[in-house]
C-alpha cells in the first residue's frame, strides 16, 4: 500500500490499516518494555535513565517520521500539533495507566529525584514553546532560531535529568518502595546482546507501524473533515502515542514505575527537539510563525498536566479516587477540559 497516497483509499481501508498498525505498535511496545527492563538490570543503568533514553527515544520514532513527512509536504502545523499533542497525551496516558493497572496512587511509589527534575525541565520546555509562538521566530542557519533553541534546551534538559539521580544532594528514605527487583539486579531472561537486538527489532517494528499510523491517521482525518489543529493534536497525536501507551501499561504492570515516568518525560524531550527537524524539512520559513493560539494552548496544557503530577510526586500521598491517585484523576479532568477548549478555538 503506497502510504503517501492513503487518501486515495476508502475510509474503511484506511481504518483497517490504522487498526492493524495499532496492534503491531502495541505488541512491539510491550515487548520493548520487557527488553529495556532486561537491559536496565544487566547494565545497572537504572529505571529512570533506561526509560528516558531507551524507551523515550525509540517510542518517539513515529513522531520523527510524521514530522519529516508533514513538513516536507507543506503541512508543518500538522507536525507541530502532533508533537504538542503527543506531549499532553503521553502524560494523560500515564494517568490512564494508573487507573487501569494500579489500585493506589502511582506517584506514591515514585521517589527518584531525577523524576522531579525531569518534570520541572519538561514544564520549562513546554512553556518556552508557548513563548516562542507568541513572540515569533527568525531564520538562523537555515532553521528557526526558536526551533534551534528549543532543541538545545531539550537536549540539555535530557542530559541534566539523566545524571541528576547521582548528583542529587537529597533522596527519599523509602524510594525502594513498590519495586520487585532492585536497580542493577539481573534477571535470567537472556544475555545483554540478545536483549539489545530484540529491542532494536521491536523498535524497527514500532517505527514502520508508527509511520503507517501517522499516514493513515492523516488520511482518516481528511476524510472525516476534522480541523487541521485537532487532526495533529488528537488523532495523529493519539496514533503516534500508541507505543507510549503499551510501554506505560507494561512498565506499571512490571512495577517499573520510575521507568514509566522516565519514558513519558524522556519522550517529550525528544519530541520537542523535533521542532528544529520540522524547520529543516519545511521550505516556507520558521514553522513557529505558522502557529497560533491553538498551539499556545496545546503547549500550556501539556505543561499543566506535568505540573499536576509534580504536585503528586512532591506530596507522595496514597489517596485514591476511582482506583487512581487524585493527581491522575485531575490530569484526566484537565486533559478532557483542555481538549474541549482546543475544539472551540481551532
Amino acid at each position: 500500500m503506497p502510504l503517501a497516497n492513503a487518501q486515495e483509499f476508502s475510509i474503511w481501508i484506511n481504518a483497517a490499516w490504522f487498526l492493524g498498525a495499532s496492534i503491531v505498535v502495541w505488541i512491539g511496545g510491550v515487548r520493548l518494555t520487557i527488553y529495556v527492563d532486561r537491559i536496565s538490570g544487566l547494565t545497572g543503568i537504572g529505571q529512570v535513565f533506561s526509560g528516558m533514553l531507551l524507551l523515550g527515544c525509540i517510542t518517539s520514532l513515529p513522531e520523527v517520521a510524521n514530522a519529516i513527512t508533514a513538513a516536507s509536504t507543506g503541512t508543518p502545523a500538522l507536525a507541530i500539533n502532533n508533537i504538542l499533542g503527543s506531549a499532553a497525551i503521553n502524560v494523560f496516558l500515564l494517568a490512564i495507566g494508573d487507573g487501569f493497572v494500579r489500585r493506589d496512587a502511582l506517584t506514591s511509589v515514585v521517589a527518584s529525584p531525577a523524576t522531579l527534575m525531569m518534570s520541572v525541565l519538561c514544564m520549562l520546555v513546554l512553556i518556552l514553546v508557548a513563548i516562542a509562538i507568541t513572540t515569533g521566530d527568525v531564520l538562523l542557519f537555515g532553521v528557526g532560531a526558536w526551533g534551534l533553541a528549543l532543541a538545545i534546551v531539550s537536549v540539555v534538559s535530557f542530559w541534566i535529568s539523566s545524571g541528576y539521580g547521582q548528583r542529587s544532594p537529597w533522596s527519599v528514605s523509602d524510594e525502594e518502595k513498590g519495586s520487585k527487583m532492585e536497580e542493577g539486579e539481573i534477571d535470567d531472561g537472556g544475555s545483554l546482546s540478545e536483549a539489545l537486538w530484540k529491542a532494536a527489532l521491536a523498535g524497527a517494528a514500532i517505527f514502520v507501524a508508527g509511520y503507517m499510523l501517522s499516514q493513515t491517521g492523516d488520511a482518516l482525518a481528511q476524510q472525516t473533515g476534522l480541523g487541521a489543529g485537532m487532526v495533529g493534536f488528537a488523532l495523529i497525536g493519539i496514533a503516534t502515542s500508541t507505543p507510549e501507551l503499551s510501554t506505560i501499561v507494561q512498565s506499571i504492570r512490571m512495577e517499573r514505575y520510575e521507568m514509566a515516568f522516565g519514558q513519558v518525560l524522556g519522550t517529550n524531550f525528544v519530541n520537542l527537539s523535533l521542532i528544529v527537524l520540522t524547520d529543516a524539512a519545511f521550505s516556507g520559513g520558521p514553522v513557529i510563525n505558522t502557529l497560533g493560539r491553538f498551539e499556545v494552548l496545546s503547549s500550556l496544557l501539556g505543561a499543566a498536566l506535568v505540573g499536576i503530577f509534580m504536585i503528586g510526586l512532591l506530596e507522595r500521598r496514597d489517596a485514591v479516587i476511582f482506583r487512581m491517585g487524585y493527581d491522575s484523576f485531575a490530569v484526566i479532568v484537565v486533559f478532557v477540559a483542555g481538549l474541549g477548549a482546543l475544539a472551540l478555538i481551532q
